[in-house]
């Protein structure tokens, strides 16, 4: 038996929503490649949906140095669509997990079962209760924070905006449009409404407002920072976030990260049953002619925003891929009744799914447009594949990540606290006609940096290098 005494080994934990868990087992798998021993922490029902709908199980097992190790299951399920759920989430996750952890950390059972003592932890960047038991028994932490960096740079600069009476919001009728001065490196285009939703209160003692900002300020503990970007993404900012985090970790995309480091088709970790079929019916339309719409895995909708974005779309005349969620609508009574006119038309030119393969279907030659709510995850995969966006941000640092692809980036056009179907119908002949030549080559324009920093030399390239040379260094001779 091999003596494993001297080989690092890292604890992930994200936290248990999809986009959370997707990133971090992306990394998860990077580090394995490397030969890195990782214990990848997850709840009981996270895991049972990872083994049902995804090929997790098996693509791991071929990874020695992997290994799955499930949380207690007093924690809370539900799906977080509202900042308070994901504070009452986040508090659940706190009182069950924490003394989990706590043993994790002390026990010595992996070195009896040929698994190295534990070294570092790279722990979700919401979760701070880790480096307190990192700093209480000695080992090196890590953060992932698994949105943009431009969204965490507002959710830092938080405090600034307090202290500048630009939170709260307390003039009659708030204007949304009032500009935002207190952010570094976007007072020319920062809007009100281009804050994160926990910032649109008059009262800012909330609990999903209170952990975020919370949270947030723990940062700088961690003895590095790991973002989902890439540096000619989001170089300015990045380079604002270095002046309170200077050992910050940019390895993004990491989606096609991996896939260019497994030099093979990079694989699912969904919490859904991915339905393929969608793949079929792309390859009999036309180039570029199919808009994609999607938003998440955790945005709900009224049965109005349902009918006016899907009104707007079918008067659009486009193609349409639709991700429509069992779960997607708020009053689901009513969710059945849906025009004729609206069926016939999606029989005609339109693909609904439950859940999507969404790298695979941004991929997709047929694929001209992308309906997003603006996940991060979402953005990144639709930047690598040079897919013009419209964005629809439902909350936490959606609205951020619009405001950088239209204002910013030049990679789409943002809608954000709109649901009009005359508006959807004419965004989306702007995308798909009117501006797609000029969409099309900023993004292509984009989509070629991003790869370039994922090549060999590139940025995240050599950045994932430091960060495993990073972990192996915390383990003690």
């Amino acid at each position: 038996m091999a003596d494993t005494t001297m080989a690092p080994h890292v604890v992930i934990f994200p936290f248990p929503a999809q986009g959370h868990v997707n990133s971090m087992l992306k990394l998860a798998e990077l580090l394995c490649l490397a030969g890195i021993h990782v214990t990848f922490l997850v709840s009981i029902d996270i895991h049972k949906r990872l083994v049902r709908n995804s090929d997790v199980e098996s693509r791991f097992t071929s990874y020695s140095t992997f290994k799955f190790e499930t949380l207690p299951s007093e924690i809370y399920q539900d799906n977080p669509h509202t900042n308070d759920l994901v504070a009452f989430l986040h508090n659940s996750l706190k009182v069950a997990a924490k003394p989990f952890l706590r043993e994790l950390l002390k026990r010595d059972h992996y070195h009896e079962a040929n698994r190295p003592p534990i070294t570092c932890i790279i722990a979700d960047g919401i979760i701070s209760f880790a480096i307190d038991l990192a700093e209480e028994l000695g080992v090196s932490v890590i953060y992932f924070r698994t949105i943009s960096a431009c969204a965490f740079w507002a959710y830092f600069c938080i405090p600034q905006l307090m202290e500048a009476e630009e939170l709260p919001f307390t003039d009659v009728g708030c204007d949304m449009d009032v500009p935002i001065k207190n952010v570094k490196g976007m007072e020319s285009f920062l809007r009100r409404r281009d804050l994160p939703d926990f910032c649109r209160a008059s009262d800012l003692s909330s609990t999903g407002f209170t952990m975020v900002l919370t949270e947030t300020q723990q940062t700088p503990r961690a003895h590095g920072l790991i973002l989902n970007t890439f540096e000619d993404l989001e170089g300015p900012i990045l380079s604002q976030i270095r002046t309170h985090c200077p050992n910050v970790y940019t390895i993004g995309p990491l989606h096609a990260h991996l896939k260019a480091r497994l030099a093979a088709k990079s694989s699912s970790n969904s919490l859904w049953e991915e339905d393929g079929n969608c793949i079929k019916w792309l390859d009999e339309q036309p180039s570029r002619s199919v808009i994609f719409v999607s938003f998440g895995s955790i945005t709900v909708l009224t049965k109005n925003q349902l009918l006016e974005f899907w009104h707007g779309i079918v008067n659009s005349s486009k193609r349409f891929l639709w991700v429509m969620r069992p779960e997607y609508i708020i009053d689901q009574d009513d969710a059945s009744k849906i025009p004729l006119e609206l069926e016939k038309a999606t029989k005609e030119r339109g693909y609904m799914v439950n859940w999507a393969p969404q790298e695979q279907v941004l991929a997709h030659n047929a694929i001209g447009g992308f309906l997003t709510h603006s996940g991060w995850n979402s953005t990144l995969e639709s930047i690598f594949e040079g897919v013009p966006m419209i964005c629809w941000p439902f909350f936490a640092d959606q609205q951020m990540n619009s405001r950088f692809v239209e204002e910013v980036w030049k990679l789409g056009i943002d809608i954000k606290d709109t649901c009009d179907r005359a508006i959807v119908e004419k965004k989306v002949r702007e995308l798909m006609e009117v501006r797609s030549e000029e969409l099309l080559k900023k993004a292509n324009t984009m989509a070629k940096l991003a790869r370039d920093s994922i090549g060999e030399g590139g940025s995240s390239s050599l950045n994932l290098d430091r960060l495993i040379q990073h972990i192996k260094a915390t383990v003690t001779p």
